[in-house]
């Protein structure tokens, strides 16, 4: 097993060598023979060094763990090993080494949910392989947003993942056994925490991969129509079916200022107008989606009227006002669900609606039929988030 020097500890700990000194005066720390530290100790000294940082007393903290109310030995076990040491490189010094611009390599720790750090501040040893990553987008001459894009949204969503997660483990596990009184060093007993984690590090990683079938499965068949669609062997449907969302404007701060049962009521009631309009019109709800709700329509034209006649009854039920938007293009259907780039700018469009409007992409209007007592007003190129190029929107109203 790798150990180290005591100046070799702090530097990977990220703290000075008198201040693992003092760690280790205390007893909070305890080196092996010759004065050498292991993984674990460095991973002991610099969460000590934040627990410090928060108020807590180092001599207290010592106390607990010399009568055992505290341990901190659950921090040599392996799945611990993700609180990663420094590595001994600069933010700068690999910027210098690699060719990769300081601002994506500074991005790996503000993504990650930390404060932007300076160039010369060292890399953990895990951000290397990010760093990694973002080198070989570089050479592979990926555009510097794109990669900033991605870099910022993986962060982003697994640094909600983890929240949560975190949540989970402390309702379920922690507040439970200091509520029974367990003691601290059953409490940090590993064999639960070590198979929960393998399995959650499973599970997660099992989630993404169909998630990267389903988004893969979809640039295949988007690349394989417009390939044959340039070799003349492939023409688009004259009327391609229609996806649409509806979200209600300020439901998650309507819900929390309610509570769960009003949250109930509400989700109730939404669910009821939306069904009751989209059927009637030949669509159904797919999935619910916390503030609103994705629907399917064979046409277009019929999926507009039904878009109106749902904001017409939300604002009828006493809801807060909904907004809709509709986008018709090829979709992929797998599992009971929809998915694709038509189902992605139809979200987008969504969100650029105003409360109590409905907003329809060019294709909407070009595909709806005549006759439904709808009109379209244009309201211009619009820049949707996260589509490439500005659409033309449309508001939607009753003739």
């Amino acid at each position: 097993m790798t150990d180290y020097s005591r100046t070799e500890a702090a530097e990977r700990a990220g703290i000075g060598v008198d201040e693992l000194t003092s760690q280790v005066d205390l007893g909070i720390v305890r080196p092996g023979a010759g004065d050498r530290f292991t993984p674990g100790d460095v991973r002991r000294a610099e969460l000590v060094q934040s627990l410090k940082g928060a108020g807590i007393s180092l001599e207290g903290l010592a106390s607990a763990l010399e009568a055992g109310t505290l341990t901190l030995d659950f921090l040599d076990a392996p799945v611990y090993e993700r609180f990663s040491a420094l590595s001994d490189v600069t933010f700068q010094q690999l910027s210098d080494r690699t060719g990769v611009p300081i601002n994506l390599l500074l991005l790996i720790r503000e993504a990650a949910g930390s404060a932007p750090p300076n160039p010369d501040d060292r890399l953990r040893e895990e951000e290397l392989v990010i760093a990694d990553f973002i080198e070989a987008q570089v050479k592979a001459g990926f555009r510097p947003l794109a990669i900033e894009r991605l870099i910022r949204v993986d962060g982003d969503s697994l640094n909600r993942m983890a929240e949560s997660e975190a949540a989970w483990w402390r309702t379920e596990v922690i507040e439970p056994a200091i509520a029974a009184g367990i003691p601290a060093e059953e409490l940090s007993a590993t064999d639960l925490s070590t198979n929960m984690s393998r399995l959650a590090d499973a599970a997660v990683m099992a989630m993404y991969r169909a998630q990267q079938a389903r988004a893969w499965t979809s640039n295949i068949i988007g690349s394989f129509e417009q390939m044959l669609a340039a070799a003349g062997l492939h023409s688009r449907l004259e009327r391609p079916p229609a996806m649409c969302f509806l979200d209600i404007t300020g439901y998650t701060r309507l819900t929390q200022e309610r509570g769960d049962e009003a949250a109930a009521t509400l989700a109730g009631t939404l669910s009821r107008v939306v069904q009751r309009a989209s059927v009637s019109h030949g669509g159904r709800a797919v999935k619910w989606l916390g503030d609103g709700v994705m629907f399917y329509f064979p046409n277009p034209g019929p999926g507009v009227v039904a878009a109106l006649d749902m904001v017409d009854g939300v604002a009828d039920a006493g809801l807060p006002p909904a907004h809709v938007g509709l986008h018709a293009g090829p979709i992929i259907f797998q599992e009971g669900d929809y998915y694709g780039q038509t189902v992605n700018i139809a979200s987008r469009i969504a969100e650029y609606a105003r409360p109590g409007e409905v907003l329809v992409s060019q294709a909407v209007v070009d595909t709806a039929a005549d006759g439904l007592g709808t009109t379209f007003t244009q309201i211009g190129p619009v820049e949707l988030k996260g589509v490439d190029g500005a659409m033309g929107l449309y508001a939607a109203r009753r003739a």
